[in-house]
């Protein structure tokens, strides 16, 4: 559990962030904040793209893997995006130039899973990455200041680490454990459904330490995506690896405040249309809403992650991507090429650009 004097820290490092972020809002880029996204062209060539938030391209840079998420750098003009399983590079945005500015390989023997996270000053970046002839998941550590070198693995106990993300305290990781071991050779078969271990981690970033582990309700439902509120409230999505005929909960809450960890139930109906699927969730930073997408069931689900309550739900075909703006709202991605402003309420949903681009499951917010 996390204590007052933790939390106090926490308080410390938001200081820091918005230090941070009145640093890039001088340094940022001249044409405002951008959607980051992986994207496929129409001829199905991978690439990056900066995308206004009024649905206007900036750049589409063309990269060797197809790439899954990423994040921004704090109080910087870079990004990152990271290839997803089996892919086996990442790649550092210059936001302002519109180019690559480091490709940085996973060596060999490792692949990536597609997700990363900085430390709050923004040097030290965290990724989740397989040792594939073991099948161990680690979170490497690489030092931005020094050109992105690797610098230390942490084993996680665990097969498939997925999303990670940095606590408000400034010093726990919180690790999404998908639980399912997959090989290069074999492309994307998962090799273990039925002795699967999924978990939800925190882990010190320091000492590498598994401070604790929540395993959802079934030992299928693998843990893959996670949101964070500004008080330490955890939402995590599932992906239930069994059969197709049942309903499993979808959707995970871990409250910091209480150290307690619970899943989310939803009407029956509407828990069966979103077909045992979450590919992202976005947190509000400033209200107690969150959203998951379910690009299986054409849904977007908005819940109040303070009272585990349903807010609404929208229909989006194809939805996946998932953003949390800073004025509240929320917007989210189709692989149609639209994207669709959720309102701040949670309430409404409207389209506002159509683009002949293919986005991946995650957007990344820079500016």
């Amino acid at each position: 559990m996390l204590n007052r004097r933790q939390f106090l820290q926490a308080s410390l490092a938001t200081l820091v962030a918005g230090s941070l972020s009145s640093r890039l809002a001088v340094a940022g880029p001249e044409q405002g904040p951008l959607i980051l996204s992986a994207v496929d062209d129409e001829a199905g060539h991978h690439r990056i793209a900066g995308v206004d938030l009024k649905g206007q391209t900036h750049f589409q840079l063309p990269v060797g893997d197809r790439c899954h998420g990423g994040c921004a750098r704090p109080g910087t003009l870079q990004a990152i995006l990271f290839a997803r399983r089996p892919g086996r590079h990442f790649y550092v945005v210059d936001t302002r130039r519109g180019e690559i500015a480091h490709t940085i390989a996973a060596g060999d023997g490792y692949h990536f899973y597609g997700h990363g996270t900085f430390s709050h000053d923004s040097r030290y970046l965290y990724v989740t990455v397989n040792q594939y002839d073991t099948g161990e998941g680690i979170v490497r550590v690489y030092d931005a200041e020094r050109n992105y070198a690797a610098v230390r693995d942490m084993p996680v106990g665990g097969i498939g680490p997925h999303e990670l993300l940095l606590h408000p305290d400034g010093n726990t990781l919180v690790v999404a454990l998908g639980g399912i071991k997959t090989h290069p050779d074999y492309d994307r078969i998962k090799l273990n459904p039925d002795t699967m271990e999924p978990a939800l981690l925190l882990m010190d970033r320091h000492s590498g330490d598994v401070r604790q582990r929540f395993k959802p309700s079934h030992h299928q439902l693998s843990c893959r995506h996670l949101g964070i509120s500004p008080e330490g409230i955890v939402i995590a999505g599932y992906q239930y690896q069994g059969p197709t005929w049942e309903s499993r909960p979808l959707i995970a809450r871990y409250d910091s405040n209480t150290d307690t960890y619970s899943e989310i139930a939803l009407p029956k109906s509407l828990q069966r249309s979103l077909h045992n699927y979450v590919a992202s969730v976005a947190v509000s930073p400033v209200s107690p809403l969150s959203l998951v997408t379910a690009p299986r069931g054409d849904r977007v689900v908005v819940i109040n992650h303070q009272t585990s309550e349903r807010v609404g739900d929208h229909e989006v075909p194809d939805v996946a991507g998932a953003l949390a703006l800073p004025d509240g709202g929320f917007v989210v991605s189709s692989g149609n090429g639209s994207l669709h402003r959720i309102a701040a309420d949670g309430q409404s949903a409207r389209s506002f650009a159509d683009l002949d681009i293919h986005w991946d499951n995650h957007l990344t917010f820079y500016g």
